[in-house]
């Protein structure tokens, strides 16, 4: 009885010693993955966004949803992706030498102040019953033009949250994650909430989300970045940044595909609501949880970079992403059960989004600092600016030829620029690998 008994004793010890060995490493791998956090202001912004963010895609499934309850046009839904997208291109260089001039944390502020207004104007015209699809278009415009200042100053702005480099990939990589986790929460929330309050009720929501922005940008302190006294004139600024970028392979090369899978991998989104109400028969529920779907993909591509240690071995790791979220939007485009196109959905949403970081993380190491803002603006309108371009050939060919040749065509070309990708690779390492070893990523 007694030998029973301290064999049982033995057992539990052992497994609470084992359980307590398992939590440390839980709490080590935590603490190493969102490293970023350990600084105060970034955790501050952090919070503030990820509410910010939460609204942003619920208003943004919702107003999809009421244009195409309103019109059932899948072109208007093209032509919506388009407006909303198109100011990006457009303005993204200016605003990328703007913020390697201007005060930073005022710039962002600003912006986010404006976006809570057209919230509140976009709320406001749907709560009152008087909102027409040209409403939705224009101001989903006006957002874009403000999201075209806001993006590359973003960038340059997360060197001042965190004051120095040393944890600036991470950074990048749990910014990331918290944006597609608002992606994933977002559409699935405003699926449950358009059945309930209306997408009325889903703009009201987002233009109050942007309390928490608020609160949490008159909370951080940052230390302004340098600027020299004077700058070359406007033109000469933008020339030097297009020059730098076209010289470096590596930068060249990553913007290259990014602009291609902006461009046809990323127009699915665009064809959601067409995809949801002609072939699964389903409705703005469904439609919110198929794009959680290719959220939760995105949220884990995110926890898999924020845990890396560095951004060596990315370029490889997108020729893998890439490859895969092409070949799973094909098989996409002709799966016909919602439980087969979920996991799809979950494999593209974490391959374009491994994809887009990367580069994010890679230019953000390599870059000199005094370029930051303009090659930063170059990655905004690679990836947000064709983006557009992407969204209404995607919503014309589709009333043209059908949903399902159009994304099967996206993922065709997806998959293409990966393979693209992979035989320029070794050019790649050449022209990168003194630029790492100089920053210390690889020893010599």
């Amino acid at each position: 009885m007694r030998a029973a008994l301290d064999r049982r004793a033995m057992a539990a010890t052992g497994a609470f010693a084992y359980n307590r060995a398992f939590l440390h490493l839980a709490k080590s791998m935590l603490r190493t993955t969102l490293r970023a956090l350990r600084h105060r202001n970034f955790s501050l912004f952090l919070a503030g966004q990820m509410c910010a963010l939460i609204g942003y895609w619920m208003q943004n499934i919702a107003q999809s949803w009421l244009l195409y309850r309103m019109t059932g046009s899948a072109t208007l839904l093209g032509v919506l992706g388009f407006a909303s997208s198109l100011p990006i291109l457009v303005l993204a260089p200016f605003a990328g030498l703007w913020a390697d001039r201007c005060n930073l944390h005022r710039t962002m502020f600003a912006t986010q102040i404006l976006e809570m207004l057209q919230a509140v104007v976009l709320a406001a015209l749907a709560l009152a019953g008087v909102i027409a699809p040209w409403h939705i278009v224009t101001l989903a415009m006006l957002l874009g033009v403000l999201v075209a200042v806001e993006l590359p100053v973003r960038h340059a702005y997360l060197l001042e949250l965190l004051g120095g480099k040393e944890d600036l990939p991470n950074a990048v990589a749990v910014t990331s994650m918290m944006a597609n986790t608002g992606r994933l929460i977002g559409p699935a929330l405003a699926g449950v909430m358009i059945g309930w309050i209306g997408e009325a009720g889903c703009f009201a929501l987002n233009a109050l989300s942007f309390t928490a922005v608020i609160v949490t940008f008159l909370m951080i302190r940052v230390t302004p970045s340098v600027r020299p006294p004077s700058h070359p004139p406007l033109w000469r600024g933008l020339r030097e940044g297009l020059a730098y970028a076209w010289r470096s392979l590596p930068i060249r090369l990553l913007l290259m595909l990014l602009a291609l899978a902006a461009l046809f991998a990323t127009s699915y989104m665009t064809l959601m609501p067409v995809l949801v109400r002609e072939v699964f028969g389903g409705g703005a529920e469904m439609m919110g949880f198929l794009i959680g779907a290719a959220g939760c993909g995105a949220v884990a591509g995110t926890l898999y970079l924020a845990a890396r240690k560095n951004v060596r071995g990315l370029v490889r790791l997108m020729t893998y992403a890439s490859f895969g979220a092409g070949v799973a939007l094909m098989l996409l485009a002709w799966s016909k059960v919602v439980w087969i196109a979920l996991p799809l959905l979950v494999v593209i949403g974490f391959g374009i989004l491994v994809t887009s970081v990367s580069v994010n993380m890679i230019l953000q190491t390599i870059v000199e600092d005094d370029k930051r803002g303009r090659v930063m603006s170059l990655y905004t309108a690679a990836f947000l600016g064709m983006t557009p371009f992407g969204s209404l050939a995607a919503g014309w060919l589709a009333d043209l030829v059908g949903v399902a040749y159009t994304i099967t065509l996206g993922g065709a070309c997806c998959a293409a620029g990966a393979l693209y990708l992979a035989y320029k690779r070794p050019q790649i390492r050449e022209h990168i690998r003194p630029i790492y070893t100089r920053l210390g990523i690889i020893s010599k």
